[in-house]
């Protein structure tokens, strides 16, 4: 008798199920919450932007190196990029002097190195940026309709929720997945690339811990 040989675990499993407890404390965080609930305001709003500005800017520069990789190269889309987005919803939300008044923060100044020292290595990169992109096309749809639900914002201001080479994200975030699956990796890479994206999630924690420290 023939037994069939057992298909080894897709990625995005992987990694959905190895994070599944980090991405629950990471969203509970106390200024998430409040946020979504309409309790604190516009500047809030504006903090958070202003540290996505840190950790995109570190995550494309690695996204520009993974591009060039043999396996990774498929899984760089350049439809996903924000930072130009996060700096016109900065200058909306902060003037045209909006450099001058952001600073990072010191845990997304630890997240941003984190990135620069791990994430032009494909493992750790499909890591970070399966925990970033994939939340912006889920989870990060519905901060957008809750700031313009409790703080009355528009279209400007919330330009970095938006996708406009990918009107349908349901597809979009299969065909990601399928990228993800098909990076070949090996058993010890998938275990670095699930390691890395718990980490990844620790660090939204604790940059979402600050924020609310901040806006109390």
């Amino acid at each position: 008798m023939t037994v069939a040989p057992v298909a080894p675990p897709l990625l995005s499993d992987l990694l959905r199920e190895g994070t599944r407890a980090e991405h629950q404390e990471a969203e509970s965080q106390g200024f998430v919450t409040r946020l979504l609930a309409g309790e604190l305001d516009v500047r809030a709003y504006a903090s958070l932007a202003a540290q996505q500005h840190t950790i995109y800017a570190a995550l494309e520069e690695a996204s520009a190196r993974i591009a060039a990789d043999a396996r990774g190269g498929s899984l760089v889309f350049a439809e996903l990029a924000r930072v130009p987005s996060i700096e016109r919803d900065l200058e909306h939300l902060y003037g045209p002097g909006w450099r001058s008044q952001v600073r990072a923060l010191p845990s997304v100044e630890r997240y941003a190195a984190r990135l620069r020292e791990t994430a032009t290595r494909l493992p750790e990169y499909a890591a970070h940026a399966y925990t970033r992109y994939l939340g912006d096309l889920s989870g990060g749809q519905v901060i957008k309709r809750m700031m313009q639900r409790h703080y009355g914002m528009g279209a400007a201001g919330l330009e970095f929720y938006d996708f406009p080479q990918i009107p349908k994200a349901k597809p979009f975030k299969d065909v990601y997945r399928e990228r993800l699956d098909g990076l070949g990796l090996d058993s010890a890479e998938a275990a670095r690339a699930v390691a890395e994206a718990r980490r990844a999630f620790q660090l939204n924690r604790a940059m979402f811990a600050e924020l609310g420290a901040l806006h109390p």
